[in-house]
């Protein structure tokens, strides 16, 4: 068997076990709890923020926002303090910044009625509980998507975690678990020490769109035509769009 041939076979083999391990009654009811939630702002007309602070966290507000076959509702934070095309160091460190998080959520206008999912990995940084407590604090109803066993199996005197030393599934009103193991990898290779091969991105990505395509079935049986994005790289895609984008320009600071 080629070197290549046994890394993909074990890989897509981890892989696959952590989405089914997601993919539970405990874990649907939670989604649904949370489709909910984003269906009614879907239905109001009102956007669905989501922050991911943390370097590749932030993949996972990108992973819902303006994308081919998603909500148009949604409006990414794609602040640029923990972006990694702004430096990977600099961006550790803004997350660990005590503090942070606040400005960004003040920065955003964020106000009592909206509604914010928060993406991170593991559910400590110190940006992503600023985050959270300032949100809760202005009447932002939060939902938290993270690992609560990573959480849980960090020790309080990290210098990653906030002051506070709370995790993320503490302080929101709905949590989503993504069961992202200590590490984050997944693979253990001959003759290597550590492990390899990340999952975090494969949970995030799957817990969200789940999460958007159950609120999308919400709003179609209420009744209310849902807003998709069509791919502007297919036949009538910038047309099927242009109404979208002229009707959210002004109110979505990111497209």
């Amino acid at each position: 068997m080629s070197a290549a041939r046994e890394v993909m076979d074990a890989y897509l083999g981890g892989v696959v076990a952590h989405l089914e391990s997601l993919n539970t009654p405990e874990q649907q009811a939670s989604v649904e709890r949370a489709a909910e939630l984003v269906a009614d702002k879907i239905c109001a007309d009102e956007l669905v923020h989501v922050y991911g602070p943390g370097g590749h966290s932030n993949l996972a507000s990108q992973e819902i926002f303006f994308r081919a076959g998603g909500v148009v509702n949604v409006s990414a934070i794609l602040d640029a303090g923990t972006l990694l095309s702004n430096g990977a160091l600099r961006s550790m460190h803004a997350e660990r910044a005590p503090g942070y998080g606040r400005l960004v959520i003040e920065d955003n206008r964020l106000a009592e009625g909206d509604l914010l999912i928060l993406v991170n990995a593991y559910g400590i940084n110190a940006t992503l509980i600023d985050a959270a407590l300032t949100a809760r604090e202005r009447g932002v109803t939060v939902i938290g998507v993270s690992s609560r066993v990573h959480a849980e199996s960090i020790p309080e005197g990290h210098p990653a975690r906030h002051p506070t030393r709370q995790n993320l599934h503490d302080v929101v009103d709905l949590h989503v678990d993504t069961k992202v193991p200590v590490g984050d990898a997944l693979l253990a290779l001959d003759g290597v020490e550590e492990r390899v091969g990340a999952v975090s991105t494969f949970a995030n990505a799957f817990v969200l769109q789940s999460l958007m395509a159950t609120a999308t079935t919400l709003v179609s049986a209420r009744g209310v035509r849902p807003t998709i994005w069509t791919s502007a790289n297919a036949p009538g895609g910038d047309e099927r769009n242009a109404w979208f984008i002229d009707h959210f320009k002004h109110r979505v600071r990111w497209l």
